[in-house]
């Protein structure tokens, strides 16, 4: 499953973080993103020593901040929400840059921008140090049913397949003359949307099928401990 893909979101490294097991890296993360949103949001003594925490991790795993940096724009909407809250937000008002704000507003602003920056670059980190085949293992060792698991598993050999089909659509309708930013062409951008809805469709009840013409019966092999051997080698091609 996706074994001879490698993850956009995953640094090649060595380091003591991308050996650990993949289940204790799950629990830990849960448990680090589970205290920063239970830390008050006025205790920012409290979220810098979080932040110098997931910091001397991402050192330690020596994954350059050049790998994990444009990988945050994830965090954009969650960023512009927090923008807009001491605008929308009541309570007492105070001036900021001379625009009059709400103070609640303001200290939740701040404090959704902190966690959700550290729960973002602490998911990253994950991703960096994990190969995706591992964290499916991991769930698995965590107990998470097994349809899940798998769901997850499609989701990620099958994410590069469709976002490569759209990137080829996108080519297409340009190569036309249509350019799906523009707003008069957006008709055309959502019918080439729901082709690919259609499309992906139909590939995954052919993968069902094919999967169930082989003896698919509701759970996948554990191929977690299988390594390559001599024989697997003599008949790989150069």
């Amino acid at each position: 499953m996706s074994g001879g893909h490698a993850h956009l979101l995953h640094h090649h490294g060595h380091s003591p973080v991308h050996h650990a097991p993949a289940h204790l890296k799950l629990v830990a993360l849960l448990a680090f993103v589970l205290l920063v949103v239970a830390t008050p949001r006025e205790w920012y003594a409290v979220f810098a020593g979080w932040a110098v925490l997931l910091v001397a991790v991402i050192a330690f795993a020596r994954v350059p901040l050049r790998h994990l940096v444009p990988r945050m724009v994830i965090e954009v909407p969650f960023a512009v929400f927090a923008v807009l809250v001491p605008f929308i937000a009541t309570g007492p008002r105070t001036e900021v840059l001379g625009v009059s704000v709400s103070e609640p507003g303001l200290v939740a602003a701040g404090a959704l921008l902190i966690k959700g920056t550290l729960g973002v670059l602490a998911s990253l980190t994950l991703a960096a140090t994990t190969e995706p085949t591992e964290i499916l293992v991991g769930l698995r060792r965590l107990r998470m049913p097994e349809l899940l698991v798998q769901i997850m598993g499609f989701m990620v050999r099958y994410l590069e397949v469709v976002t490569g089909e759209m990137a080829r659509m996108l080519t297409a309708m340009r190569s036309r003359g249509c350019q799906p930013r523009s707003p008069r062409h957006w008709p055309a951008l959502a019918r080439s949307l729901g082709a690919l809805f259609i499309r992906s469709y139909e590939r995954g009840e052919r993968v069902h099928l094919a999967m169930v013409s082989r003896g698919y019966t509701g759970s996948l092999p554990d191929m977690s401990g299988i390594a390559a051997g001599a024989p697997d080698a003599r008949h790989e091609r150069p």
